[in-house]
């Protein structure tokens, strides 16, 4: 499977984006699918999961204002984000792990096997 995310960019705080992940290779909608981040010397962390059955899980900092969601005719994978701090300033990464992960699981970058290149959020 391969994954390419699309849709960063730089934004003022409390502005909007939307990042996409485009999948080929096999189709996303048996598949708990997840959207991470990272910063220069920080571990990964999860920020949102979606899975098989439709089901989400958000990271407690993002809660309100991210939005995933999926569209398993197109085998994509979004992230919609409003309100955005300065602290998601980030590269964010879209992943794919096997279906029926637990929740505490959806958010672990430990159990997510394939990931797409990450594309850059600045927010200032």
């Amino acid at each position: 499977v391969q994954l390419v995310e699309s849709g960063g960019g730089s934004v003022q705080a409390g502005g909007s984006l939307r990042l996409s992940c485009a999948a080929s290779g096999d189709t996303i909608g048996r598949y708990c699918m997840g959207w991470f981040r990272q910063i220069p010397d920080k571990e990964r962390e999860g920020v949102a999961g979606i899975e098989s059955d439709g089901s989400t899980s958000y990271a407690d900092s993002v809660k309100g204002r991210f939005t995933i969601s999926k569209d398993n005719a197109k085998n994509a994978l979004y992230l919609q984000m409003t309100s955005l701090k300065p602290e998601d300033t980030a590269i964010y990464y879209c992943a794919l792990g096997p279906g029926d992960l637990t929740v505490a699981r959806r958010l672990r970058p430990l159990y997510f096997s394939h990931w797409g290149q990450g594309t850059q959020v600045t927010v200032s």
